[in-house]
């Protein structure tokens, strides 16, 4: 496959900021589109991509860790694969905070606070409709890409701002790991 290119503030924040249109599964497109987020995702250090990030504004989330696994993270052949096609958040509760980084949002790093525990209703790559509850950082991961999904970026919702390179990102983690703040008030 050829190299794809990831789209960052630098060069088309507008194009990140746009909301991202709902996957028509009679256009099968979508297919080819996953598997561009798949090499992208298994090429990159990444936690996850929403399809708009590669140019592609359609209504796809590919998770491909959902760990706080460091060794996992930096291992690009540990891929858990999960696609959600037209998610929809159905409820949130609890929240936690993490540094958060982002592949199109270069070096800004920012302490994001999200939900613990959210129940989402998405399609499948077989057109298959579904609900589930994701928890604990799962819910953190895909919180960060449904707001690409509506052009918001983790930035403007961050509690704090810092520009970091990858190093930097991981000696702060390791001073400031994930963390639960509660698991069940409501999320607002």
């Amino acid at each position: 496959m050829e190299e794809i290119e990831r789209i960052t503030i630098e060069d088309n924040e507008s194009f990140l900021r746009q909301v991202s249109k709902e996957v028509d599964f009679n256009d099968t497109s979508y297919l080819e589109d996953i598997k561009k987020l798949e090499y992208f995702c298994t090429h990159n250090e990444v936690f996850a991509m929403a399809a708009v990030q590669i140019g592609i504004p359609k209504r796809i989330i590919y998770l491909r860790n959902t760990t706080l696994d460091e060794d996992k993270y930096g291992d690009l052949s540990y891929n858990e694969k999960r696609v959600f096609i037209n998610p929809v958040i159905i409820s949130r509760k609890g929240r936690t905070r993490y540094l958060e980084a982002c592949a199109s949002c270069v070096d800004y790093a920012g302490v994001v606070e999200r939900p613990y525990k959210m129940e989402v209703e998405y399609f499948k790559e077989d057109g298959t409709k579904t609900r589930e509850v994701l928890e604990g950082f799962i819910s953190t991961v895909f919180s960060h890409e449904y707001d690409h999904l509506n052009g918001i970026l983790h930035m403007d919702i961050a509690k704090e701002i810092m520009e970091m390179d990858v190093e930097e990102r991981k000696k702060y983690r390791s001073i400031h790991p994930y963390e639960v703040l509660s698991q069940d008030e409501p999320f607002d």
